[in-house]
């Protein structure tokens, strides 16, 4: 196409952003370039943003970072056959090798050699954006841009609910940011006996209750172990959703279990967590799953079933929509804590 297009660009090895004014991308034969018609904040956006010591390891500025987007194709490359100008779609966001080992088994989520766009290539914070053919999710044009853009996190929720059996069972949901508050409306349409959502945070709580969660336990004004016991007549609950990655939560999750129940585990802890390794896994028989991305494509079909069906409603957890101009503000609102999904629209 050519021309230049404005861009959300992690300028420095510093707090903060820049809109620019940068090059349209190339695309290559198996390539596309997709307008983009909304994107979502993520928590690793917010980590580059405030470049926190992840970022500092892992990123390298100058970088159009943001990784979850919608939009509509407007150029193909010469080889891509199944996508044509006009589509909508999605994208799923790690690019991998599909030589390993992993890739060649059906297991390409956890390729060794996976690139992220906004971490490791430039990403999607931007009005236009280049991704392989391969890695676009073809969605029906009525669907919303914000709730199209939303299908990768949704995707982290789908994978980590269904890594096991749900249906008549009891699930806690240890975290209530976004991915928690879809893992909720996920479970629920999946058959679950009960949903408990736990947090610390009231506003995200509330999400969680307008999403489907069935009980709250605000886990610093109460004991989230004794309560789950008492929901559950004593058992413990048959699947724990870890998303928080907070060492204290996970500890507690374990202990919630029943016995021979699941724990899968999405939340990125920043330091080591210590466990009683014998009492609370070897002892109670319990399986766990360190879940990653998505199933690719398993994951984005049960995604697209579940929104396509009216099983799952994202709306009440996009809470605010922003210009991308006004970045600032739609950072400002994510770190704040009481947001559910944040929208830029470029």
């Amino acid at each position: 196409m050519g021309g230049t297009m404005r861009a959300l660009v992690k300028h420095h090895a510093g707090f903060g952003a820049e809109l620019r004014e940068v090059p349209i991308p190339e695309i290559g034969p198996d390539e596309v370039l997709v307008k983009v018609k909304a994107t979502t904040i993520c928590g690793t956006d917010v980590h580059i943003y405030g470049w926190d010591e992840w970022a500092v390891g892992r990123v390298k500025p100058p970088l159009v970072f943001g990784h979850e987007f919608s939009g509509e194709v407007v150029q193909v490359g010469e080889r891509v056959k199944h996508l044509a100008i006009g589509d909508h779609v999605s994208a799923e966001t790690h690019i991998v090798c599909g030589r390993c080992l992993q890739c060649r088994r059906g297991e390409a989520h956890v390729c060794a050699h996976t690139q992220i766009i906004g971490v490791d290539r430039n990403g999607c914070f931007a009005e236009y954006a280049a991704m392989p053919a391969d890695n676009l999710w073809k969605n029906k044009k009525d669907l919303p841009p914000e709730v199209a853009s939303s299908m990768e996190p949704m995707g982290n929720a789908v994978h980590t609910a269904l890594s096991g059996p749900i249906a008549g069972r009891s699930v806690a949901v240890i975290g209530c940011g976004p991915i928690g508050v879809m893992a909720v409306a996920v479970a629920k349409a999946a058959g679950a006996s009960q949903v408990i959502a736990l947090d610390i945070n009231e506003y995200r709580l509330n999400l969680a209750g307008k999403m489907g969660a069935d009980h709250r336990i605000h886990s610093k004004e109460q004991d989230p172990v004794k309560e789950t016991a008492k929901l559950t007549d004593g058992q413990g609950v048959d699947v724990v959703l870890e998303m928080s990655g907070n060492p204290v939560a996970i500890r507690q999750g374990f202990s919630m279990l029943t016995y021979g129940g699941r724990m899968s585990m999405l939340g990125l802890p920043t330091r080591t967590v210590e466990l009683d390794v014998s009492q609370d896994i070897v002892f109670k028989g319990i399986q766990i799953h360190g879940i990653v991305g998505r199933r690719m494509y398993e994951t984005w079909q049960q995604t697209a079933g579940f929104l396509e069906s009216g099983q799952v409603d994202l709306t009440p957890m996009i809470t605010h929509r922003f210009a991308l101009e006004d970045y600032e503000q739609a950072f400002e609102q994510m770190m704040s804590g009481n947001s559910g999904k944040v929208v830029l629209y470029p």
